[in-house]
């Protein structure tokens, strides 16, 4: 077969190896709760939860109301309200369908449950804002634009919000929360995975502060005068179970890539650095194992971020971090032979595009001097693309681009060296 063959096959095993529907029914297996039980499931794996949830427990569950990205819902489920939002940046149905789970919560008794099920992308899609929409629509593009980490982008948006940072568990008191946490985020904090709406949170105003000033945030009065307003510190009505990170995805995408006959290497699960800088450093290693004989798999997962430039010419660009990767990488490994690298979102998505990643082989960029020929990208082409964060365009030319559909799960990403002799 040939390497992007391989890559499809790696990418499909790890992708079925991290959805959560198993990982949900041994969360809830003889599981029992003696009052009512309401669900609210939320983040881009939200149907896929709620739908394992409702194939354990089906008729248990009283009510129920699912918050995702929009097209990612499948198909209905028992009785539940499945809304669809806006991710990365909130809107109009994100407020809407927090709205809802607030109202669903609300009355519920001492001897209730709450089933509430946390996925990425949930720091977009549930949320009732403490400041203007339109603030926290400019808040959040600046912060997805700054380079800023996750977990400082959370530190941020807790301190914005009516449901972050454990302040959703305070509006389901009196009743008990059983949260089953997808995560996307390193080490899993859970106080950060979707901000945190039911864990005490660990962050504080000095570090949002501090976190402004890094990367010189516009703020308004009234954002300043939340920065200083402090998010629940302790919890007395939850219970929560990790199911899924990017340590099993990357562990899936090794026993697969061993299936194909490579020797899998896994270089980290912690990957947090920029991502023309990851591309660099995996195009690097492929260059420094080129020689040895044997079929290699390395492996790398985590998170990358994007520093995004400003441009005012009008014209539309668009990519992601894991597009970002893969098209930095290729530069770097023009002259190695039967050599690819890519790198995909878990979710299926890579910024705000339809693409999961992208994909790259020693062919898909040509070296210094070479004119572009079919379909290939000249190194000073490929450069000009990552400069200005256009990625998807120049992968789509090359026949690179990786395309997924939404996957219900959502663990972070991953990338993938393979060398094949």
């Amino acid at each position: 077969m040939s390497l992007r063959e391989d890559a499809e096959i790696i990418i499909q095993d790890s992708i079925k190896a991290v959805l959560p529907d198993e990982a949900v029914g041994r969360a809830l297996k003889d599981r029992t709760f003696p009052g009512k039980v309401v669900l609210v499931s939320i983040g881009k794996a939200g149907w896929q939860m709620a739908k394992a949830a409702y194939d354990v427990m089906g008729d248990r569950i009283e009510d129920g109301i699912v918050v995702t990205k929009y097209d990612h819902v499948k198909g209905p489920i028992g009785n539940f309200e499945l809304v669809e939002a806006g991710h990365p940046v909130p809107d109009e149905n994100s407020y809407l369908g927090t709205q809802k789970a607030i109202d669903l919560v609300s009355g519920l008794t001492a001897d209730d449950t709450v089933l509430f099920l946390i996925s990425g992308g949930g720091s977009a899609l549930f949320e009732k804002p403490l400041i203007p929409a339109d603030d926290l629509d400019a808040l959040t593009k600046e912060l997805l634009g700054s380079g800023a980490a996750i977990t400082e982008m959370n530190t941020i948006r807790k301190r914005m919000s009516a449901v972050k940072g454990g302040k959703f568990a305070k509006l389901c008191e009196p009743a008990q929360v059983y949260a089953i946490v997808l995560s996307d985020i390193i080490g899993d904090p859970l106080d950060m995975i979707a901000s945190g709406p039911a864990y005490p949170d660990s962050s504080t105003c000095a570090q949002a502060h501090a976190i402004v000033r890094k990367y010189k945030l516009t703020l308004t009065d009234q954002m300043k005068e939340l920065l200083d307003q402090e998010t629940p510190k302790e919890l007395t009505n939850v219970e929560t179970v990790i199911n899924g990170s990017v340590r099993e995805l990357c562990e899936a995408a090794a026993a697969s890539a061993k299936k194909l006959g490579y020797e899998p290497v896994m270089l980290t699960d912690s990957l947090d650095c920029d991502a023309k800088e990851a591309g660099s450093f995996l195009a690097a290693i492929a260059r420094s194992h080129q020689n040895d004989g044997k079929s290699l798999a390395f492996l790398a997962g985590g998170e990358t971020v994007v520093s995004l430039k400003k441009f005012n010419d009008g014209v539309k660009r668009s990519g992601g971090r894991n597009q970002e990767i893969a098209l930095s990488a290729g530069l770097g490994i023009c002259s190695c032979t039967d050599t690819a690298i890519f790198s995909i979102g878990s979710d299926g998505t890579d910024g705000p595009t339809d693409a999961a990643g992208g994909y790259v082989d020693n062919t898909t960029i040509l070296p210094d001097g070479m004119e572009p020929a079919d379909g290939r990208l000249t190194n000073d082409e490929a450069s000009l693309y990552l400069c200005e964060n256009n990625e998807y365009p120049a992968l789509k030319r090359t026949g690179g681009l990786i395309f997924t559909g939404a996957t219900g799960t959502n663990v972070n990403d991953v990338s993938v060296i393979l060398i094949k002799r």
